[in-house]
């Protein structure tokens, strides 16, 4: 009896399907609000202010600030970004441009010691890397308190204090924040930054505590007198201090007179679908509005999603994205972006004319409208809330903690940026970005970037998706392989996310590729012409997908401590 028991259970086993799924990478789910940044615990900061009655954009302020502390590579208070937020009850996209700009007393013999521009491998470049010449007037702050005064619910103090408290009372050392902090020599040329990131000459250990009491002190200024607690007072007054000791070109009056700018964003039907993204300086929005343009008419869906036909498209439209990029895009209060013509039916067609479906095209094929690279160490996050106001945010440093340098007394590390405008402009024998006359130097200027914050609606009009990409001249990549993943492939937002990744520049002949890019594709794709290079990881996407009303996120599993956090409530 007992053995037939046996059998029969066996027998059950075996008629009861096995349960699978598509795909291992789940995305979190949510009928409320919820965040998606690179860092979990600044994630949970900005649930906790949603659950406290805030919207997205009281959310995106806390996590911006909270970046600072929990990812201090990249997140930041001395740097600048873009931001695009979307108010339902408005129906509509605004766009905040707080990109860092040059001080007004800059100018090249300031910067690179020389009237003559230096050759590419001459040390003097690293005065726009790593020194106090490095950096431009901050934007981060503005651009944040930018959006709480104009869309924000709750009062400053409010969705500061858990910021704060997180400074003040540290956060566990991660084995990457370790790890970054050991490969980033320009910290330990700094002396307050050695102070900060090091203990006993070494890099703060894996589970330790890294508390930050002066940035916790400098989030209690800003709390108490919002624009004018960075921009003016004792912070600046700290910063120009700093800047005056160690040959910095910053001035009180570059601080008190900065401010953030509401620009229309950039737009293009995609299969559909409205893609909103960031205008210049952003030429990461161009880049890839561009792309996208030319695959609206290649029907890559016919292929699959990681077949060599569909990278191949991938990478030369991408690499006509990065022409027009490289050409006409640069600070619009300084010269006159053509955008409109380089999203042009007419520009598309020129650009598609030069496609072969079988062969990567030359440098020569590709034709501009009439390089220093950029730092891959920018980051993003993307917020919905209850209502269904949406924000996505792209910042940076610039480099890997920025040019290294941390002002005294106040925990504010600042940005690089100075290195991201086009010095060599004029010289015939440097091409790209390297010589584009958008981009060109100029003092009081905003360099280009390529952050390109985005967000999507369908077909009806709903909110669709909201996503961004770090990772420098790559993020245009990054986000169009999410995009094209969601819209040409109908793949969940998790799955979309870790498709294998390429990217193809412009002028530049190779195509870099990632690992998860089988052997066989990458073989093919040489056949094809393309000069394929491995590259570890491209971007590192934080993604909102609502689908039949029910909020999807996925944070990159390319760069680790990423989450996703959802509102309770």
């Amino acid at each position: 009896m007992k053995f037939l028991s046996l059998i029969l259970f066996a027998s059950y086993i075996q008629s009861t399907d096995y349960i699978d799924y598509p795909h291992p990478f789940h995305p979190t789910t949510s009928s409320s609000g919820m965040v998606v940044s690179q860092s979990a615990l600044s994630s949970d900061i900005g649930v906790k202010i949603l659950d406290m009655g805030g919207n997205a954009v009281d959310a995106a302020v806390a996590v911006g600030f909270s970046l600072a502390t929990t990812l201090p590579r990249a997140g930041n208070i001395g740097g600048g970004g873009f931001m695009l937020i979307y108010l339902k009850d408005k129906d509509e996209v605004f766009y905040i441009d707080y990109r860092s700009k040059s001080p007004k007393n800059s100018s090249i013999e300031k910067l690179l010691g020389t009237k003559k521009i230096p050759d590419r491998n001459s040390k003097r470049w690293e005065r726009v890397d790593y020194t106090y010449l490095a950096s431009g007037v901050p934007g981060t702050v503005y651009g944040l308190l930018e959006a709480h005064k104009n869309f924000g619910k709750l009062d400053l103090k409010e969705i500061m204090k858990p910021v704060i408290e997180q400074a003040e009372n540290g956060i566990i050392v991660s084995s990457d924040l370790n790890y970054v902090i050991e490969v980033t020599p320009q910290l330990k040329s700094d002396q307050e930054s050695l102070s900060i990131y090091f203990k006993n000459g070494e890099p703060l250990k894996e589970f330790s505590t890294m508390k930050r009491p002066d940035l916790a002190n400098t989030f209690r200024e800003i709390s108490k007198y919002g624009i004018k607690g960075f921009y003016e007072g004792a912070i600046a007054e700290k910063i120009v201090e700093a800047m005056n000791a160690n040959d910095g070109l910053i001035t009180y009056e570059d601080l008190k007179n900065y401010k953030s700018f509401f620009r229309m964003p950039i737009a293009i039907n995609y299969k559909g679908h409205k893609v909103f993204t960031a205008a210049p300086p952003s030429g990461g929005g161009i880049t890839l509005l561009t792309a996208l343009n030319i695959l609206n008419n290649i029907n890559i869906k016919k292929y699959k999603s990681d077949s060599t036909k569909t990278y191949h498209f991938l990478a030369e439209s991408l690499r006509r994205g990065h022409n027009n990029r490289s050409h006409f895009v640069g600070d619009p209060d300084y010269f006159d972006v053509p955008i409109s013509e380089l999203l042009s039916a007419k520009r598309t067609k020129e650009l598609i004319t030069s496609i072969d479906s079988n062969k990567a095209s030359s440098i020569d094929q590709v034709i501009p409208y009439k390089p220093r690279k950029e730092s891959k160490d920018t980051t993003h996050f993307s917020i919905i809330d209850k209502d269904g106001n949406a924000v996505s945010n792209t910042y940076t440093l610039g480099l890997s903690f920025g040019s290294g340098v941390t002002i005294p007394g106040t925990g504010i590390l600042m940005n690089s940026q100075m290195n991201n405008f086009a010095y060599r402009y004029g010289d015939k024998t440097d091409i790209g970005r390297g010589a584009s006359p958008g981009n060109k130097f100029e003092p009081g200027k905003k360099p280009m970037s390529t952050m390109a914050p985005t967000i999507i609606f369908d077909k009806d009009d709903k909110l669709f998706l909201v996503t961004g990409s770090p990772g420098g001249s790559d993020i245009p990549a990054a986000i169009l392989r999410v995009i094209t993943g969601v819209i040409d492939f109908n793949l969940d937002i998790g799955e979309a996310t870790m498709l294998p990744r390429i990217h193809k520049d412009w002028p530049y002949e190779g195509l870099e590729h990632e690992r998860a890019v089988s052997r066989d594709i990458v073989r093919r794709l040489k056949g094809m012409g393309h000069k394929t290079e491995y590259e570890t990881t491209i971007g590192s996407t934080q993604s909102i997908h609502i689908v039949d009303g029910v909020i999807n996120g996925f944070a990159d599993l390319r760069r680790p401590n990423a989450g996703v956090s959802v509102q309770s409530n």
